[in-house]
């Protein structure tokens, strides 16, 4: 019953994320600060998107890794038919792709490490699925070389400061890539803070906890 109830709240809320993310990655942020301009470095999306490893992983730590992995593809094949009409192909294409392998990495991780220190399973799988995810989404939606996937974005393979610093001009889909991990490294680190405060109101059932002492 717990199941039940629990499943498509996460699907919902993994769904929710996705979708907002895949809409807010095709808009730079405006201004600047100290002469750099944050439009070459960073996305919306990359503030959004860490939430989708805070749902993963408290699905797994409830309900164990076989229904987290239910809710990463349920989430997944509702987020990109949806993200078809909020966002263009080739993003929803790239969104999808790297959603769906950087989760399942995560919950691999995370699955691994969960009898350790409490935050060492959430933070190690967002960690090494937010690399894996990053490198996907961006080569796949930016890429010259996935233009078979849709019509290159002229504004992001426009050469820009790498990370708004150095002198050479690299296309910016590559600024944004770094960009987008250095924020979603931090905001792995933040989001332990909710994920500990929820620990003690978001438990594992009996039969997950079982096979994670086994």
């Amino acid at each position: 019953m717990l199941i039940g109830r629990r499943f498509p709240i996460y699907v919902a809320l993994m769904t929710l994320v996705v979708v907002a993310s895949n809409f807010l990655v095709q808009y730079p942020l405006p201004g600047s600060i100290a002469g750099m301009q944050l439009g070459d470095l960073l996305t919306w999306g990359a503030f959004s998107y860490p939430f989708a490893f805070l749902v993963t992983d408290l699905t797994n730590r409830q309900l164990g890794p076989h229904i987290a992995r239910r809710v990463v593809v349920a989430g997944f094949a509702v987020a990109v038919a949806l993200s078809f009409v909020a966002a263009t192909p080739r993003i929803a294409i790239a969104s999808g792709t790297a959603f769906l392998l950087g989760q399942l990495l995560d919950i691999a991780v995370f699955n691994r490490l969960r009898r350790q220190t409490w935050w060492r399973a959430p933070l190690a799988g967002s960690l090494v699925g937010s690399s894996l995810d990053t490198a996907m989404f961006f080569s796949f939606a930016f890429a010259p070389l996935f233009v078979f996937l849709g019509p290159n974005d002229a504004f992001a393979l426009e050469a820009a400061p790498l990370l708004g610093l150095a002198s050479a001009g690299t296309p910016r889909w590559i600024s944004w890539a770094f960009g987008d991990l250095l924020v979603k490294f931090l905001c792995g680190i933040a989001l332990l803070l909710p994920y500990g405060a929820l620990m003690s109101v978001i438990k594992p059932m009996p039969t997950t906890a079982a096979k994670a002492a086994s």
